[in-house]
Order: structure tokens, then C-alpha cells, then sequence
């Protein structure tokens, strides 16, 4: 068993701090014992570390197909053959299912004589009206008789039209008996076997589903407080609109804990919907290995501007009820209790938003002391918050779209 250096390096950090902690509370038991009376219980003071860092919002999502088609057919008949596998990979226009093309062979036979008769009929006709106007010209004929066999040009002109409609309708449905891959993508199981009698009229059968696996969407639901604050940043000019940008986005699947997949928002949609008070987002994933499938479950983190934080040990933030409180020292050495809003982590700290100030003398050990309470008068001892630069960013890095010019956009963004 081998143990990496950076583990090392944690547990002598946390092993020096120990140490520490020790050493300052053997010398106040010693002080206690020769005064008789107990001073204040010694802590470790250190004001919080500023930083500039990117904020990420998460959020909770699936991945989608960007395209997914539901094969039926177009003609009714019989399935001849089937050219697939099931949960096959095919490419736009590979044959997947044939249905019995003699029915329609016969038709198209049947519409192409039309055609030639109907062609014959207009050469008749039009040779009998070209010979009525040479005899109305020397009075053999009437102009009632030039009329009718005008009209009788008109009629076989017309059957030829509807002759080759019904020719191109035939061959169409001829066409129609090969049944192919209207998108690339991946196939789901054929729902009808081989002799089994499909419909393309009415509720046409459903033969089979085909989605589209590269790229892949990840759609999501954002709250309304997060759009609100994304549209004012992108009036501010401190974060690119995502309808516009493609704001760089990380996912991580159930069973990962790194943020190793990047993609990019392209769709925000137009409304907030009123039951859930949620907004529809959406980025996309290149997939060229076709690793995610529609449906698989994944935790999404949105590039959601930069921001100036305070850094603080996560071990100095206490809970009380339903806020997080940071023990901090005033001038008379006296613990202050402030209520905090926390962010991310960041560096190995925790990022506070709100509620602290950089000059706050917040308390990062000797908490454990039952005499460390609100009001009471403590010994500070000085430290320091220190960011663990090695562990900033244990993800791919990635390119993040630079704070843009303050303008005021034309209709709200997100």
C-alpha cells in the first residue's frame, strides 16, 4: 500500500494544528492550577483569506436525445424483412424494415398505363381540334364543333395530369415499402415481427424508436431567484447572457465525484413556469464515445460569474438551527457570534458571501472548549488561513467566457 504525498501533506497539516490546540491548552490548565481561578480559555484567531474565484451554480438534471423519431410506416402492408439489430447504431438512411411490395408494384404497373393511355388521348384530341380549325376556316365544320373538340382536348389534358399524379403517388408508395433510418442514432428493439400486418393510415404502427446519442443535451430546472440574478448580472456586464453565451458547464454522473465532463449552454427557455417557480435550461455535451444515453441521472455546475469571497476552515462555521454562525473576537477579546452566508468550497475553505469582514478576527481553533460561548472573554492566540493551492481545481480546466462590457439588453436574458 503506498501513500500519495498529498495525504501526507494534509495529515501533518492537520496533525501541526492538533499539536497546536494541545500545546495552548496544557499551558491554560497550568495557568489555572497556579492562579487557582480559571482564565480565559485560549483559541486560535485568524482573519478570513480573500479571494477572487469563479461561482458555480449547481443543479440537478437528465441527459436528453437531441433527436428521437418514432419509426412508423407510410403504407400499409405486410413486414417482409427486417434489416436490423436490436439496439443497433445505424446511420440516416439505412433500410430497417421492408414491408411486401407486391400490392404496390401492381398499382405502379396500373398507374403507369394510365399515363400512356391518357397521353394517346391527348394526341387524338389534339389532332381533332387542329383539324376542326382548318374546316371552320373553309365552313366544312361549325364553331360549335371547333369548341367541342377543344373542350375535348382540355378533358384528355386533364386526365393526363391526374395520370401522372397517380403514377407519382404509386411510386411513391412504392418507395415507401422500404421503410429507412430517418436520423442517425441508436435503434430501440423492432416492435412488429415478420408477418405481422402494419398500418401507415389512421394510427400508423409503430415500429421502432431511433434517438440520437452526439452530441446529447442535459436539460435542467433552474429556480427563480437564480434567473433573476443571472439577468442582473448580465446587465451589470459581469456575466455573459447564457441565451446568447455558451457558458461553459461541468456534470458529474452518480458514481463520480470530479467534475471531468464539460459542455456549454445553448437554450434557456422563454418562460418561467408558474406552477413550480423553475426555469428550463439547457447545454450540450459532445458524446463521441456515446457514453450518456437519454435518461441517465447527472449533477450539473453552471458558470455563474466571478465573485470576491472570504475563506474560512469549514471547521470554524457552527450551525445553530437553521443559519451557519462564525465565532469571531471583539477588541476586548470577547467572542462575537455573526450569522454567515456560505458558498462553495474553494482551495480546501469554505467561501463566505456574506455576514463576515475581511478585518473579523474569526476563531479557527479551540472551539471544542465548553467556555468558548458567546460573550465570554478568550485569549487569542494568532494564526492563519491557509488554501490548499494545489487542490483550486482537481478538474480539467476549461475556458470561461471573460466579464463583458456593461450593457443593458434589450428584453430580459438569463
Amino acid at each position: 500500500m503506498t501513500t500519495s504525498p498529498k495525504f501526507v501533506g494534509r495529515f501533518l497539516r492537520s496533525f501541526g494544528a492538533v499539536a497546536v490546540c494541545l500545546t495552548v491548552m496544557c499551558a491554560w490548565c497550568e495557568s489555572a492550577r497556579a492562579q487557582g481561578t480559571p482564565p480565559p480559555p485560549p483559541v486560535i484567531v485568524a482573519t478570513p483569506l480573500p479571494k477572487h474565484i469563479i461561482q458555480w451554480d449547481e443543479y440537478t438534471g437528465r441527459f436528453e436525445a437531441v433527436q428521437r423519431v418514432e419509426v412508423r410506416p407510410r403504407v400499409t402492408g405486410f413486414i417482409a424483412q427486417i434489416h436490423f439489430t436490436d439496439g443497433a447504431t445505424v446511420k440516416q438512411g439505412d433500410p430497417l424494415f421492408t414491408i411486401d411490395k407486391r400490392p404496390y408494384d401492381i398499382a405502379l404497373q396500373s398507374a403507369r398505363a394510365d399515363v400512356i393511355r391518357t397521353q394517346a388521348e391527348v394526341v387524338r384530341s389534339s389532332a381533332d381540334y387542329a383539324r376542326a380549325q382548318v374546316l371552320v376556316k373553309t365552313a366544312t365544320a361549325t364553331v360549335r364543333d371547333l369548341d367541342q373538340r377543344h373542350a375535348d382536348f382540355d378533358i384528355a389534358r386533364a386526365q393526363e395530369m391526374s395520370a401522372e399524379a397517380a403514377l407519382h403517388n404509386a411510386e411513391l408508395n412504392m418507395e415507401w415499402t422500404d421503410v429507412v433510418a430517418p436520423i442517425s442514432g441508436r435503434t430501440s428493439n423492432h416492435k412488429v415481427d415478420v408477418g405481422n400486418l402494419v398500418s401507415g393510415s389512421g394510427d400508423p404502427t409503430l415500429l421502432t424508436t431511433i434517438v440520437s446519442l452526439d452530441p446529447i443535451y442535459f436539460v435542467f430546472d433552474a429556480a427563480e431567484a437564480d434567473y433573476i440574478r443571472y439577468v442582473r448580472l448580465s446587465q451589470e456586464g459581469k456575466r455573459q447572457s447564457s441565451r446568447y453565451a455558451p457558458n461553459p458547464v461541468q456534470v458529474r454522473l452518480a458514481d463520480e465525484s470530479a467534475w471531468t465532463h464539460n459542455g456549454r449552454m445553448n437554450f434557456v427557455d422563454n418562460e418561467v413556469n408558474s406552477r413550480s417557480g423553475t426555469i428550463r435550461g439547457r447545454a450540450v455535451f459532445d458524446n463521441k464515445d456515446l457514453f450518456f444515453i437519454p435518461g441517465t441521472f447527472g449533477r450539473m455546475r453552471l458558470f455563474g460569474g466571478y465573485d470576491d469571497v472570504l475563506l474560512v476552515p469549514d471547521a470554524s462555521i457552527v450551525s445553530d438551527q437553521a443559519q451557519k454562525i462564525v465565532f469571531t473576537v471583539d477588541a476586548d477579546n470577547k467572542v462575537v457570534p455573526k450569522p454567515v452566508t456560505l458558498g462553495d468550497l474553494a482551495f480546501g475553505l469554505r467561501a463566505v458571501t456574506g455576514g463576515l469582514a475581511a478585518t473579523d478576527r474569526v476563531i479557527i481553533g479551540g472551539l471544542a472548549n465548553p467556555f468558548v460561548r458567546p460573550g465570554a472573554e478568550v485569549q487569542p492566540q494568532p494564526g492563519e488561513v491557509k488554501a490548499m493551492e494545489e487542490e483550486a481545481d482537481a478538474t480539467p480546466p476549461i475556458v470561461v467566457p471573460p466579464p463583458v462590457a456593461a450593457e443593458k439588453p434589450a428584453a430580459p436574458v438569463h
